[in-house]
């Protein structure tokens, strides 16, 4: 029997309707129902009858040749769905709340005005900081000439100890409030860090964000440094508001953490940003410019805001490829045309040992995820 629909909204733009399993290889609890727009309807289906079928979404993922689900086996990206399921409980009343201030800032430029891509072409394009009211969470990386295009407002304090803390301090999900300027008192959330430039990314409605000007002062209620799960002692956590979680309805079967996520990424593609030795700010990057991966994984279908895995990397004590090792985090930032740089990835779960199940989502971007 097919025996869960998960998270589909028939008005959603990003509707995606996915067979995820059957009673041949385990049931799956049915714990959501879409709000009424969907019923879960049961059906019996012979175990053979996925054979060749076609799975498609019908917006941004590719056809895909779907595996006899009867026979497959189930490691770390096909958990074991007959365990309970337990809420994800974390240390929430050690967790301290303090306010930190950035200023919206100006659109930077290299000063060469020209930046040369991979493949030896000049260009001159948009890129990190600004306000920009068109370029938001749900969006394709893809989808904008630019380079390393920021959603929404970038943040940045003009002291440079002061935006340390704004950026470690930080987390995804923080609630933001605007303190100055015509759009004084008008609310957002904090959709990503970007290390480099050491920017923090906040989504507001594009009405507010045209109220804006350069300079504004936006104050984050931060909250989430030094957040540990009390159920999975092998995963650690970075950069998430203490209800982000619930809200990607992250759980724990059998000891494990299973997340949703939009899509699943070879470390082996990772590039700028290796070399630090903590992720409680910045990000790095996903190298898209090899057609043949970036087709076998659907990488130019990510969005900014997507929730993606890592496969092989670890980021216990910074970024690092191992074997076995799975990290999670946000797309934080648009492509680049420079070698070594793609959308930028921020760090919200890691797994040294690979305790870190996924099942893939559609719906696993922060602008359904956080109703932005």
């Amino acid at each position: 029997m097919i025996e869960h629909v998960d998270r589909v909204f028939a008005h959603d733009r990003f509707n995606g309707v996915e067979i995820l399993d059957h009673a041949a290889s385990g049931p799956v609890i049915l714990d959501w129902a879409a709000d009424g727009d969907l019923e879960p309807v049961r059906v019996t289906v012979h175990p053979g009858a996925f054979a060749g079928m076609v799975r498609k979404y019908v917006s941004r993922f590719k056809a895909e040749m779907l595996a006899n689900l009867h026979g497959r086996s189930r490691g770390s990206f096909a958990p074991e769905f007959k365990k309970a399921r337990v809420a994800v409980r974390i240390n929430r009343e050690e967790l301290v709340v303090a306010a930190v201030v950035g200023e919206a800032a100006p659109m930077s430029l290299n000063t060469g005005l020209y930046e040369v891509s991979f493949d030896g072409q000049p260009q001159i394009l948009p890129s990190v900081g600004g306000i920009t009211p068109n370029v938001r969470v749900g969006h394709s990386a893809f989808a904008f000439m630019a380079d390393h295009a920021e959603p929404g407002v970038t943040l940045r304090h003009p002291d440079a100890a002061q935006n340390t803390a704004l950026n470690t301090l930080a987390c995804i999900g923080n609630e933001a409030v605007v303190v100055t300027g015509d759009a004084k008192g008008e609310r957002g959330r904090v959709t990503g860090k970007h290390g480099g430039v050491e920017h923090v990314m906040v989504d507001f409605h594009p009405d507010v964000m045209r109220k804006m000007t350069v300079g504004d002062r936006v104050q984050i209620w931060s909250c989430g440094l030094g957040m540990r799960l009390l159920d999975a002692p092998g995963v650690k956590a970075f950069n998430a508001d203490p209800d982000l979680f619930a809200h990607m309805s992250v759980d724990i079967v059998g000891g494990r953490v299973r997340v949703r996520v939009a899509a699943t990424i070879p470390a082996a593609v990772m590039g700028s940003g290796l070399g630090r030795s903590t992720v409680v700010r910045g990000d790095y990057d996903i190298q898209t410019f090899d057609d043949a991966t970036a087709q076998e994984h659907g990488l130019r279908d990510l969005r900014l805001g997507d929730i993606v895995a890592i496969v092989d990397a670890d980021h216990s004590f910074g970024r690092h490829y191992r074997t076995g090792a799975v990290s999670v985090g946000v797309v934080v930032h648009g492509r680049s045309f420079v070698a070594g740089h793609g959308p930028g990835v921020t760090t919200l779960l890691t797994s040294t040992k690979g305790e870190i199940d996924v099942e893939r989502d559609a719906d696993a971007n922060l602008a359904t995820i956080l109703k932005l």
